[in-house]
């Protein structure tokens, strides 16, 4: 469990703020105060790991904050400790904007307690005000129920909002400096493959890399890899990937010769995309020591198709393995990496992983099947969950491993889990259930090979995208749901009228029975591009904190309204929520613009 990108991991710094009047009033506090912002620290340090496994850690300020330059000493103590994310508690009345966190690019919070001994509320509220018209927007934290003074449990719906804001605080502050490598550039003309630095670097803090595809070549005919981990991960890939059916023409088949020629160049490749994006310190000791330091990438993409895939194997391999939680040498964190290098599935995939530390799918968003069109081509109908509507999520072979829903808990359902909770029969389960066939010469003239599976079993999952509309900026589309395990013969049926050596996971959205969510076709309908990021749990809630912080309004969601929760500042923009989001988002702007 180390963290594999250059940069500490950030630190969450609790502010314990007071009222300054000594002489009875702030000695009557000192403990109160630093006692509520210890049970923070224990609950956040308690509740939420980074996706490498590593503990989260508080830092909380060396004394309690009464003025301004008690306020000055701990912002230079938090610079010092690295801290990415700013939670104020207090008991009391403090002086508002003396006692403020001011620095403009982390992520805050202010918990107010809810006691009528002394006015936390009011020094919330105050507080609010002044990050508001100061513009740092900072999120308000206050309990529902009036709590004694001396009670110093957290209620449940505060313990709620505190995790919420600093899971997703901790997510923006990971991917500040980080990089987004973008391999190659547009594949066959897809949007989201116009990697847009401008947007990377104003929204979310990142630099964008660019390496051409040749690049890739250059490292497997030159030898620039670890040449003892390549023999040993083709010697696993033989014994573990199950080759599947050759669906394509008989003359148009390759020869054995040839697919394992192909099976050594996909290797070989997903080894170079892994050090092109973190790097490897193996390749210094054989005297690549520019090549060894990587990019320092948290999330990247491969164009491949198709001015690589016409010509050499594909990516497909490489995405799999890149983006699941184990590989030969062993269960790990999994990567966030994009096919077609759509960087506005990357960045939702990314955000999924950090917010619940567990491997992303990505997909085609193919088809919306009715019930009356499926009951047409099957002569079955859809049951459970599917009854309604289902829609194919397929791609050509890049989705994890850990989709195929062969991760079990403790009672045997499908879940997908962090890789620090994956076991050795979670492996063997999922490679058992997927073949690696042949790719389809159509598509891929250069040959490689497509992971082909079914996900089983019915698990909450929440699919995501970004989108940028020109004048408005980026948006994001949000769509909770469930995996829906189809019987066979259905299956059988649609999945033919596809490309059937792809893997499949069939979707069925939460409905809400108005817009976008009125129905399956709507979600379908709605959706603003081909390919959609999903990750396990219903996440939908988190995402909309996430993009507040951000500055990215959500444009399409199912998910419950009293558990939105965004900086107050949103509500002076009005009480129409979508409106109000917009509103904000534009009014101050990118968060590191």
């Amino acid at each position: 469990m180390a963290n594999r990108l250059i940069g500490r991991l950030p630190k969450v710094g609790i502010r314990p703020v007071i009222d300054g009047r000594e002489r009875g009033v702030r000695e009557s506090l000192e403990v109160q105060t630093m006692n509520m912002a210890k049970a923070a620290a224990r609950l956040i340090e308690e509740n939420l790991r980074f996706p490498g496994g590593e503990e989260v850690e508080c830092v909380i300020s060396d004394t309690t904050i009464g003025g301004v330059a008690e306020a000055a000493m701990c912002a230079d103590q938090f610079e010092r400790e690295g801290v990415g994310v700013s939670l104020t508690v207090t008991p009391c009345w403090c002086y508002g904007t003396e006692v403020m966190d001011s620095n403009p690019l982390i992520p805050k919070a202010v918990w107010g307690f809810n006691g009528t001994e002394r006015p936390g509320a009011v020094y919330l509220a105050a507080a609010l005000a002044g990050y508001t018209q100061k513009g740092l927007p900072a999120f308000g934290i206050y309990g529902r129920d009036v709590q004694d003074a001396g009670d110093e449990s957290i209620p449940e719906d505060v313990q709620e909002k505190i995790l919420r804001f600093v899971k997703a605080a901790l997510a923006a502050a990971q991917m500040k400096g980080k990089s987004y490598l973008s391999l190659g550039y547009t594949s066959m003309g897809i949007a989201g493959s116009m990697v847009n630095p401008d947007f990377f670097q104003d929204y979310l803090g990142m630099r964008t890399e660019f390496v051409d595809m040749t690049e890739v070549k250059r490292r497997i005919d030159e030898e620039i890899y670890d040449k003892e981990e390549y023999e040993k991960a083709l010697k696993w890939t033989r014994e573990n990937c199950l080759e599947g059916e050759d669906r394509n023409a008989l003359e148009n088949q390759s020869d054995r010769a040839r697919k394992d020629w192909e099976w050594e160049i996909v290797v070989k490749m997903t080894l170079i995309f892994r050090d092109l994006m973190i790097g490897n310190p193996k390749l210094k000791e054989a005297g690549f020591g520019e090549e060894a330091l990587g990019r320092n990438a948290i999330a990247g993409g491969f164009q491949g198709q198709r001015q690589w895939t016409d010509y050499y194997p594909n990516g497909d391999f490489s995405e799999v393995f890149l983006n699941t939680s184990f590989d030969w040498n062993g269960i790990r964190e999994a990567f966030v990496f994009a096919t077609e290098n759509d960087s506005l599935n990357a960045v939702p995939m990314l955000f999924g992983h950090l917010l619940t530390n567990t491997a992303q799918i990505f997909s085609d968003v193919r088809t919306y099947w009715s019930p009356e069109a499926v009951k047409r081509v099957t002569e079955k109908e859809l049951t459970g969950i599917a009854k309604d509507g289902i829609i194919h999520l397929i791609n050509s072979g890049a989705t994890t491993l850990d989709a195929t829903g062969q991760q079990l808990d403790a009672d045997g359902n499908s879940v997908m889990k962090p890789y620090w909770d994956v076991n050795e029969e979670d492996v063997k389960r999922c490679l058992e259930n997927t073949r690696f066939c042949p790719g389809n010469k159509g598509y891929f003239r250069g040959g490689g090979y497509s992971s082909q599976f079914k996900t089983a079993g019915q698990m909450p999952v929440t699919m995501s995208r970004i989108n940028l509309v020109k004048g408005q900026g980026p948006v994001m589309q949000i769509a909770e749901g469930y995996t829906a395990d189809i019987e066979d013969a259905v299956h059988q049926v649609l999945d033919n009228r596809t490309d059937p050596t792809w893997p499949t996971t069939w979707f069925v959205p939460r409905l809400t029975g108005k817009g976008a969510f009125k129905d399956v076709y709507s979600v379908m309908a709605n959706w603003g591009a081909n390919h959609g990021a999903i990750s396990y749990g219903h996440i939908g809630a988190d995402l909309i904190t996430l993009a507040s912080i951000l500055r990215i309004p959500v444009c399409m969601h199912n998910v419950d309204e009293d558990k939105i929760f965004r900086p107050s500042a949103w509500n002076a923009f009005g009480e129409d929520k979508e409106g109000s989001d917009y509103r904000a988002c534009q009014n101050f702007g990118p968060l590191y613009k």
